[in-house]
This record gives structure tokens, sequence and C-alpha cells, in this order.
């Protein structure tokens, strides 16, 4: 039984070392080169969150402080973290990985590895979840895949399962951060058994607005889990209102 578990993660690494070989192209524009997974041009422009953040929602802020929309308005989670800030290459590298790319999972997962020792440990992690339908149509959630790698790569168990999405809600992207909240209003459900008295730790690709994770970390917490940790491959850089320093 044990041999014939092969993890998603594998399956993924299998296939792309037979179409698109690490060791000969670049992940990103796939010209040819020797060792590594880019070539230089591309990753001198990816770019890593590895400054100054909000000590809350991780996004990249001019001081190490906390940002004005934290300030005013705490998340439900306690801290979130993230491997790359979303701008330049960094955003056609998670774009490539959304829309088909599913081989750059494990080099994003690695990223985000790094970022753990900045977190609590975790009890178990989960994934923001997507409906089957709409899984379906992408033919993978590249959130559950992340938290696989990841899971792999640390641990901590991976509590798929635990949360699922109940219905298809209208495309975030075009949203405000209100908008957004309110377009996730009760599609999130948590199993209250498998989160129970937990900290958990929750993965999804991109932060923007953090509304999404707000949402879960709030559903979570509603079905009894003790914490929520959040951790994503890239987070939008915050952005203070005009007129403020």
């Amino acid at each position: 039984m044990e041999k014939q578990k092969i993890t998603v993660r594998n399956a993924i690494k299998a296939a792309a070392e037979e179409f698109y070989p690490r060791s000969y192209r670049c992940l990103l524009c796939g010209i040819e080169i020797f060792e590594g997974d880019f070539c230089a041009d591309c990753f001198k422009r990816l770019r890593f969150n590895d400054g100054a953040t909000c000590p809350v929602c991780g996004r990249k802020t001019s001081k190490n402080e906390i940002c004005i929309e934290c300030k005013a308005d705490l998340p439900k989670y306690k801290k979130a973290v993230s491997a790359l800030v979303y701008e330049d290459y960094s955003v056609l590298l998670l774009i490539n990985f959304k829309r088909r790319a599913a081989y750059l999972c494990g080099w994003l997962a690695e990223r985000m590895a790094q970022k753990l020792p900045l977190l609590p440990h975790a009890d178990g992690i989960v994934f923001v979840p997507m409906t089957r339908r709409a899984e379906q149509k992408r033919g993978y959630n590249q959130a559950e895949l992340l938290a696989q790698s990841l899971a792999e790569l640390s641990g901590i168990p991976l509590l798929r399962g635990a949360v699922q999405k109940t219905e298809d809600t209208p495309m975030q992207k075009e949203l405000s951060k209100a908008g957004r909240e309110k377009n996730l209003l009760k599609c999130f459900k948590a199993e209250r058994e498998a989160v129970k008295g937990k900290t958990l730790l929750l993965v999804d690709d991109i932060a923007t607005t953090g509304a999404t994770l707000n949402s879960l970390a709030e559903c979570l917490k509603k079905s009894g889990a003790a914490e929520v940790y959040c951790i994503t491959a890239a987070s939008v850089p915050y952005s203070p209102p005009v007129g403020n320093n």
C-alpha cells in the first residue's frame, strides 16, 4: 500500500523533469541555463520579501512597523508572512503557477519554508480551498499544491479536507477589500473536529488585500481553532494612503 502512495508533489516533479528539465531551462523565460532555476536576468527581477514588513500582515512596508490598515482593523489571523513581493517578475511567476505551470510549486514552497522560523510551530496545515467545479476547471488548486509541499518540507501534518468552499464567488481582483470580504461571506466551512484547539498554518499563493485569509481565519477560529497564522508565496506591497508618511 505504501509503495502505491505517490504524492502530488512527486507526480508534478516527475512531469516537470520530463518536459521541463530544470538543469537546462530557466523556469520563467525558458532560456538555456546550466545551473540553478532561473537565468541571471530573470532572477534579479524577482522580488523577495526580505526587507521591512508589517509584523501583522507581512506585506512589504517602508519601515518595520505595523501598517495603518492593520492598526485600524486587526486581522482575524495572528500573523502572516510571504516569500515574495508581488511585483515585477514575481507577478509573472505567480501568474504562470496559477494558470498552467504547476511544476513551479516545489521552488515556491522551498522559499516559503524559509519563512517558517518567523512563525510559531503549527499543529497542522490548511489551505484556501476551491469548489470542486472551480478546481476541475483549472486542473488543480495551487494553494493545495503549496500546502502539500510545505507539509513535506516541514513535517507539519496537512489537514486535507478540514476546510471547504461551499460556493463559487465572483472574481475578486476588481473588488475593494470591503467588497472582497462581503464576496466571501459564508462561502467557507471548517470541520470543527479537525481544527478544534489547534494552532493552524493557513496557506495560499497570493495575499492582495488579505480578505480571503481574513475570512478563512475567522471561519477557522469560530470552528474552534486556537490560533491561525498565514503564509503565502507572495503578497502585494503595502501602499499607505495618500497624505500619510
